[in-house]
């Protein structure tokens, strides 16, 4: 069998159009051409010597090779970019304060500390699983460097839009009474106040002119995940780190109100970090955005107010 050595450049173009949906902005973010992008995904193909995409409407898809091809990809960028950073910042040294909004702490931060740790061992980290607006507060007094959190409608000078994120009605993963009965207030599980997503809960069944009640309260979301899991009520998060335990819920079917997105934010404490946080920084978006569901909107613009 033939060896074949794949370019780099070109798995990178290739993941970087699959990650921000589109490679037009793969083409801006690259500094390349749109003609460039499509002449490195023939070759793409061409080395992979089986079709990548296939048509889907007036788009394309990933065909199950595709897909195949996109995880090895994330896999060979990275590890090539963790051979650049440990060979040119050998001697990289410091402490940063990263924060990481809860449902991220167990999605993302092993892996953002392990790919950090192995190319910086000199490096030491303080990290902080908070709710938004703890990290907000954190990121304008300066007692964190960077911060991935949603957006709570304050306005930070240096943040970075990452991606929106569908909201969604999750309930217990095994069919057991919740109470959802006709007549009967919607019980639900949310932390405690205040809340990003408990606010968007209680306004939506408002708008709604659904009738509820607070089940229960906790001021961890491992608290919220044992209550939904339970059955005592529902609650509402995203896709992003939901345990076994706990589903997304289909509103139509339980006759609850749509729920919007969450836009999700990189802070940063000021516009031009020290190299140590910086790479930081680098690997929290990268990892972040590996993390999340398919229907998320990825951001393409780089440093902008929030």
């Amino acid at each position: 069998m033939r060896r074949v050595t794949f370019d780099l450049d070109v798995l990178r173009s290739f993941v970087t159009g699959m990650e921000l949906g589109s490679f037009a902005k793969a083409a801006d973010r690259l500094g390349r051409s749109t003609s460039a992008i499509s002449a490195q995904l023939k070759k793409l193909e061409e080395q992979a010597a089986t079709p990548i995409f296939r048509k889907s409407g007036r788009g394309l898809a990933l065909t199950e090779a595709g897909e195949t091809m996109l995880g090895y990809a994330r896999r060979l960028i990275e590890l090539n970019d963790e051979a650049a950073s440990a060979i040119h910042d050998v001697e990289l040294e410091g402490w940063v304060r990263l924060g990481l909004q809860e449902d991220f702490g167990e999605a993302v931060l092993p892996e953002v500390l392990g790919r950090f740790a192995r190319a910086h061992p000199k490096v030491k980290i303080e990290a902080r699983i908070a709710r938004s607006y703890e990290l907000a507060e954190r990121i304008t007094s300066g007692s964190l460097d960077i911060a991935l959190a949603w957006h709570n409608g304050e306005k930070l000078p240096y943040s970075q839009p990452v991606a929106d994120v569908q909201m969604r009605w999750i309930g217990p993963a095994k069919p057991i009474g919740t109470g959802l009965r006709d007549g009967e207030a919607l019980p639900l599980v949310a932390l405690e106040a205040p809340c990003l997503l408990r606010t968007a809960a209680t306004e939506a069944l408002d708008r709604a002119g659904l009738s509820w009640r607070m089940a229960f309260s906790s001021p961890s979301l491992s608290g919220i995940w044992a209550a939904v899991a339970a059955g005592l009520g529902l609650t509402i998060r995203t896709d992003i780190g939901l345990p076994a335990n706990v589903r997304v819920m289909e509103p139509e079917v339980l006759g609850l109100p749509a729920l919007p997105g969450m836009a999700l934010f990189l802070h940063r404490k000021e516009a031009e970090l020290d190299p140590v946080a910086e790479r930081l920084a680098d690997i929290l978006l990268q990892a972040a955005l590996e993390s999340l569901p398919e229907s998320a909107q990825m951001h393409s613009g780089l440093r902008s107010a929030a």
